[in-house]
């Protein structure tokens, strides 16, 4: 949580990671990412930074992005992983210490959602030019 006096105006949401990620699996030389020994390891190593919020009021301040470092940096774990679906446009997660590792690419029938169920012609047209780019923040200097 970041707080002003008494109130809170920000938070950074930390989770588990989502088990394979191809881009993740190449950055750290994993090959094989489903294995136990490789999920035990990302479970005790990784965590994802799913969500970042700020109170409107101090957007365009200058905070977020040390406000985003020091909540990785809290973390006891020696890696955070993010994606964002601005990375392209907007280098928010880099200035916070990120390191840029890559862009995901469609490359199944943009018709076809998860568990080969169909997506809306809606779902379709919002996500066409969605490619987030997947970010790395290294920890291991804080957590030791």
């Amino acid at each position: 949580m970041l707080w002003h006096l008494q109130a809170p105006i920000g938070i950074c949401i930390f989770s588990a990671p989502v088990a394979s990620l191809t881009l993740r699996s190449q950055f750290f030389g994993l090959k094989n990412p489903r294995s136990a020994v490789a999920l035990g390891a990302l479970n005790e190593q990784l965590w994802l930074l799913q969500r970042v919020v700020l109170h409107p009021t101090y957007r365009g301040a200058g905070i977020a992005s040390a406000f985003v470092r020091r909540a990785c940096e809290a973390c006891p774990v020696p890696w955070i992983e993010t994606l964002s679906a601005m990375g392209q446009i907007n280098p928010f997660f880099e200035h916070a210490g990120f390191a840029r590792v890559g862009t995901i690419r469609k490359t199944r029938d943009s018709r076809q959602g998860a568990y080969g169920k169909r997506v809306s012609a809606e779902k379709q047209t919002k996500s066409a030019n969605s490619e987030p780019v997947y970010y790395v923040f290294d920890n291991r200097d804080v957590h030791v």
